[in-house]
């Protein structure tokens, strides 16, 4: 790598030296390379086609010389010839230019005698010399930990990777239509919060010098989204960044986007079925099927999708009975009997969503909705009529991830009082995800929020699914990582 670097720096300087500026402004490009191999027949006669694009392969044979150009849309091969380019720009091309170089090259096409679709050179300019190679062409990119730390690399090498991304911005494209087509607005709101609120999550702190205050960077938008609903709109949605100071695997990364709404006048039940609805739209529109392969196993998104009760789940996937087995000392019993990493200081609620987490959301692999979990883990949810020990909240489930989120919204102010000061007493025992107390929010559910349900859908673990890759890492372009130590 460094001896091809300096030999590169060496042809930098000849470049130089000939008075040829290897890093120009003004580029000329009539056509795109899949414009022009899709068009081809139409464009053959046309005598001057631009082109520009990276290198991605060159063959001298003589005084003949063959490439592959690429670009945005794809690549198509090219051919140089010293008779027509002139020996000069021959020879610089065969001595200066190299592989991963871009360039703009203008000419007409033609056919070779395999049939190959071509544009014979009639001149060029040399746009950007690299000074580095590409990863070497047959193998491509594989180390997992280049490949998401140089995440450019893994593009130039790896053109399934850029096929996911493109297909994570249609996700996102579809997304907004759906809602924009259902009466929802989009709405921004604070990314660096007073006190961070919405979820049970570890927030990361940073500090405000002018105003000498510390900020955390948003867990979730929810209790400034619940504000926008009180404030008088009905329908609001927000595509989140948002940023948890947890663990990373699988299906974690430190800093996530997620799409939360907020429907005023709605419960838990109808978000359930218009994130049926939603599903159906996005698999219609992206995939063309409501049947995908994930990880080796069919998925099918058809609706309606199963529901099951939180209560339920557990006693059918892990045999415990929360009913009979309520108290918190009981739970860590349960916990220790599966060896499940507990810390004795936890709550009831987030000891139980542990044990749910390991024992019951793997086994779930079909599109299905877990419902009506117990009051401890949703401090934000109202309860269920006539069982005040749940309340009424649902997730969707596919192939043991969680996808969404949702319930329907407290909206008694006294009583979300109360829960936020029973977090707060969690929070003093230890448990750093416990959320705080919020006395603004309070304040704004004084004034009345009707009542709404809301819900928040990963979209990195959406994205996934749909492309069928189990380390959420592959559909994040720049994922969270170790620094490398450069000092040695």
């Amino acid at each position: 790598m460094i001896q091809e670097e300096q030999n590169r720096i060496k042809r930098l300087e000849k470049i130089r030296k000939l008075k040829i500026d290897p890093y120009p402004t003004n580029v000329l490009r009539t056509h795109y390379c899949q414009e022009v191999k899709d068009n081809f027949d139409k464009l053959i006669n046309k005598k001057n086609i631009s082109l520009v694009g990276r290198l991605r392969l060159i063959r001298c044979h003589g005084k003949i010389s063959f490439a592959q150009i690429e670009d945005g849309t794809g690549k198509i091969q090219i051919c140089f010839r010293q008779d027509i380019v002139g020996k000069d720009d021959y020879e610089k091309f065969k001595n200066l230019i190299d592989v991963g170089d871009f360039l703009e090259v203008k000419g007409e096409l033609f056919k070779t005698k395999k049939g190959e679709k071509t544009l014979l050179i009639k001149e060029y300019v040399l746009l950007t010399k690299t000074l580095l190679p590409l990863p070497e062409k047959w193998h491509g990119l594989v180390d997992i930990e280049t490949r998401f730390r140089k995440r450019y690399l893994d593009l130039i090498a790896n053109p399934k990777v850029k096929k996911i991304f493109k297909k994570r911005s249609l996700i996102i494209k579809l997304i907004r239509e759906f809602f924009d087509q259902h009466g929802f607005i989009e709405v921004e709101t604070p990314i660096l919060q007073p006190i961070p609120g919405g979820a049970n999550a570890r927030p990361f702190v940073t500090h405000h010098n002018a105003l000498d205050i510390d900020l955390y960077l948003r867990i979730a938008p929810e209790l400034y989204l619940k504000r926008l609903i009180i404030g008088g709109f009905e329908k609001v949605y927000e595509i989140a960044r948002c940023f948890r100071n947890e663990g990373i695997d699988f299906a974690h990364n430190p800093e996530f986007t997620q799409i939360e709404f907020y429907q005023a006048y709605a419960n838990y039940k109808d978000l359930m079925k218009l994130t049926e609805e939603f599903m159906q739209f996005i698999l219609e529109n992206v995939e063309k099927k409501k049947k995908i392969n994930y990880q080796g196993k069919e998925i099918d998104f058809s609706v309606p999708y199963p529901r099951i009760t939180f209560r339920d789940a557990l006693i059918k996937f892990a045999q415990i009975d929360i009913e009979k087995e309520k108290s918190k000392e009981q739970l860590l019993e349960i916990g220790q009997k599966y060896n499940l990493e507990i810390d004795p200081n936890w709550g009831k609620g987030k000891i139980l969503d542990e044990i749910y987490k390991e024992l019951v959301r793997p086994k779930i692999i079909q599109p299905t909705f877990l419902i009506d979990h117990p009051i401890e883990l949703s401090p934000l949810a109202k309860r269920k009529k006539g069982n005040p020990n749940y309340v009424e909240r649902f997730q969707l489930i596919v192939s043991g991830i969680e996808i969404c989120n949702a319930f329907s919204e407290l909206n008694d102010p006294l009583e979300q009082e109360e829960r936020f000061k029973e977090q707060q007493k969690l929070k003093e025992l230890g448990d750093k995800e416990a959320q705080s107390y919020d006395k603004d929010f309070i304040e704004a559910l004084k004034y009345g929020l009707p009542p709404t349900a809301g819900e928040g859908i990963g979209i990195d673990r959406l994205v996934a699914i749909l492309c069928n890759v189990h380390n959420i890492k592959e559909i994040i372009l720049f994922p969270t990582m170790r620094p490398i130590n450069n000092n040695g």
